[in-house]
């Protein structure tokens, strides 16, 4: 597998690019376009927040097709809770784009993201379509990321290539995402386009798996959006014999898409609003995958220990009392804790100053890791999250003002 240079790659029969069209007032993009040139298999995973906004009620009715050939979608303004007026929007939006590409209206998939409540300015997003349209371009996947970002410090974007059935396969993706992050996603669009020929069903399957272990194992503040979606157009420009179930080719791709989905991921938590630490925490030694990742995310999600973590506290006992109350089965006389290398629990008992000292110096760093191993069994599971600083509370403070 071959990562590529996300300032230039393309990937075949698919077009982007990002504009400024006005929703924002601050001069920067805001609305992006991607378009395939031809019909795509297409498969997508949404909040499952109760309060879905427009873009998504109307996507999740589309999805079922399985098929799809453009995406747009723009930022500044969420058209969640927007009612009926909201929803015609969103299918105005995509009505617009069809006519603008000469492809089906239904064809159209639509992201929003930004403030809630606010109606889109139509006027401005039919002269930003019709201009988004006329630049596209194989390369303008920067550009498009751009459009989507909100409180986002930079544009986050991942590509890959592999050689699948003879045939060189593309997959790529780009995301926004800072802020009101969680499983199940969050204030976090992605968008991933392919070159593979592979059915809907199958697709569909891939990009589950996918999310499982990336956007589906982060957490930045625990806060689930309205707006949520992960879009995954495969159009089978590379040629390649259709991938089965089951078959070597197969599992190729699904690990070129992992590659892809677990770097947008991480790309998301890393640039965590007012976040100085990326955290990656593992539990081991737990019955099931799923019981270490329900413990791995109660330490993620734990106000006490991020707070610890931006101050530099290497103070386990926080980890331990959210293990303690997380609901998984264990035993506080056989868990050891790591901050680093640092093995500063063993046994349920603190390892002494030196083991304090060395943690310690683990937190000064950027990337930092904390492992957990219960000793209760062989699966363990592994997610990613971020501190949480003083610059979070001031970004999302005077976020309408």
């Amino acid at each position: 597998m071959k990562i590529l240079n996300t300032k230039s790659f393309s990937v075949q029969g698919f077009k982007a690019w990002g504009i400024h069209s006005g929703i924002k007032q601050d001069g920067k993009k805001d609305l992006a376009l991607i378009h395939s040139d031809r019909e795509s298999s297409l498969a997508g995973v949404f909040t499952r927040n109760r309060v879905k906004a427009a873009p998504v009620l109307l996507d999740m009715v589309r999805i079922k097709s399985g098929k799809g050939q453009a995406i747009v979608a723009n930022s500044g303004c969420a058209n969640a809770c927007t009612g009926k007026r909201g929803l015609a929007n969103a299918r105005t939006m995509a009505d617009i784009t069809a006519r603008e590409l000469g492809i089906r209206p239904d064809a159209v998939y639509v992201a929003s993201t930004g403030v809630i409540g606010p109606l889109l300015p139509m006027p401005k997003i039919a002269t930003g379509v019709s201009m988004a349209a006329g630049l596209l371009s194989a390369t303008g996947w920067e550009q498009a990321a751009e459009a989507i970002m909100t409180t986002d410090m930079y544009p986050k974007l991942a590509a890959v290539r592999e050689e699948i059935g003879g045939k060189t396969v593309t997959v790529a993706g780009i995301a926004k995402g800072s802020g009101m992050i969680h499983p199940d996603l969050a204030t976090m669009l992605c968008f991933v386009v392919t070159d593979a020929l592979i059915s809907p069903p199958t697709l569909k399957k891939a990009l589950l798996a996918s999310v499982e272990g990336s956007f589906n194992s982060i957490t930045v503040d625990g806060e689930t959006s309205t707006n949520d979606a992960i879009l995954c157009m495969a159009n089978g420009a590379a040629g390649n014999k259709k991938l089965a179930p089951g078959g070597k080719d197969l599992k190729k791709f699904q690990a070129c898409l992992d590659a892809v989905t677990r770097t947008l991921a991480t790309q998301v938590v890393r640039d965590g609003e007012g976040a100085t630490k990326f955290v990656e925490i593992t539990v081991k030694g737990t019955k099931s995958p799923k019981e270490a990742k329900h413990a791995a995310m109660a330490v993620a999600q734990s106000t006490l220990v991020k707070t610890a973590l931006f101050g530099e506290d290497a103070n386990w006992g926080r980890i331990m009392a959210v293990l303690g109350r997380s609901g998984v089965d264990m035993d506080e006389a056989r868990t050891d804790i790591f901050i680093g290398k640092a093995k500063i629990v063993e046994k349920g008992l603190a390892s002494g100053k030196a083991a304090d000292r060395e943690a310690a110096a683990a937190l000064k760093h950027r990337d930092v890791q904390i492992t957990v191993d219960l000793h209760k069994g062989k699966s363990g599971a592994t997610v990613w999250t971020c501190d949480l600083s003083c610059e979070y509370v001031k970004i999302n403070a005077a976020y309408r003002s």
